[in-house]
């Protein structure tokens, strides 16, 4: 599983943004709340209503878009939960964890960063590709340690929320043997590197939103890895904020806020208050992520 889903950070490299950034270029990114930038999927932005002329069909349901709209991202306005891990409408396109992969006029494809265009024939819920992703999800629950009933995040958990949604019963592959340590050094948030999952998403929402590059992805195959950029590669030596998207964005349970611990109590949680397979609400932003940064919450607010 890790070795094909995360692509490792060479050191010294810097993308076109940070590039720019260090050139003093400007760089242009639209604005959310508080300052901070994303470059977010047009999917929720609000901006526009999608065009009722221009639709494609989901599982024999006609979805509504505008250009430039990802599968995924129209489904989600329509009301539609494709299942996925590593997606968010604050955020640009990553096709990480490739668990949204949908049938698109017969080819497989990430919901993701698929475009939407008029016409299209999209299956997502059928037996084979459901097979697909409950082995994409055995192995992740077989590579960390996700034992649901003693963590802080079940309830409001999208890994745990695709392995109901999949009826996965058993983890399928044996368990690896986790040495990955807990970074407790941050004085409100601490980091459980056995639970992280590779979706990159405190990565592209430190860059993108906080602008901070507070964590990026290292090593190769299976040492694949989460890094944390200070030199003493601890979190408390970074400049991350309890209100910084990177700390909130986490779809399981890797980071979390401290001194907050199963404050939702069993019947209220999101996961309690749908049934499997609805759309994620509550305290969860489009796309089921929870996320209490308020560059978020305009995001969230804009979802229309």
């Amino acid at each position: 599983m890790t070795g094909h889903r995360s692509t490792p950070v060479a050191p010294g490299r810097q993308d076109r943004t940070d590039a720019d950034r260090a050139r003093g270029r400007p760089v242009p990114h639209p604005k959310t709340e508080g300052g901070k930038t994303a470059r977010g999927d047009p999917a929720l932005s609000g901006a526009a209503e999608p065009h009722e002329h221009l639709h494609f069909e989901l599982d024999g349901q006609r979805v509504p878009f505008r250009p430039g709209q990802t599968l995924i991202a129209a489904a989600a306005r329509a009301g539609i939960d494709i299942p996925h891990l590593c997606w968010h409408p604050a955020l640009g396109p990553s096709g990480a964890c490739r668990v949204c992969t949908v049938r698109v006029d017969g080819r497989l494809a990430a919901a993701c960063t698929t475009r939407a265009a008029a016409g299209q024939r999209v299956d997502y819920r059928d037996p084979a590709l459901d097979r697909t992703r409950r082995g994409l999800v055995q192995m992740l629950f077989a590579e960390g340690r996700h034992f649901c009933p003693g963590c802080e995040k079940s309830g409001d958990c999208r890994l745990q929320d695709a392995a109901y949604a999949l009826d996965m019963t058993d983890p399928g592959f044996e368990a690896f043997d986790d040495d990955r340590l807990v970074d407790a050094s941050h004085p409100d948030v601490w980091l459980d590197l056995s639970r992280c999952i590779l979706c990159k998403l405190c990565v592209r929402a430190s860059r993108e939103v906080d602008g901070k590059g507070v964590f990026a992805i290292g090593g190769h195959g299976i040492g694949t890895h989460l890094v944390v950029d200070a030199p003493s590669g601890r979190l408390g030596d970074t400049a991350l904020r309890l209100d910084d998207m990177a700390a909130h964005i986490c779809p399981v349970g890797a980071i979390l806020p401290k001194r907050r611990g199963f404050a939702v109590p069993i019947g209220e949680r999101p996961a309690d208050r749908r049934a499997m397979g609805d759309p994620p609400s509550g305290s969860q932003a489009p796309g089921g992520l929870a996320c209490g940064s308020p560059a978020c919450e305009g995001r969230r607010d804009g979802a229309g």
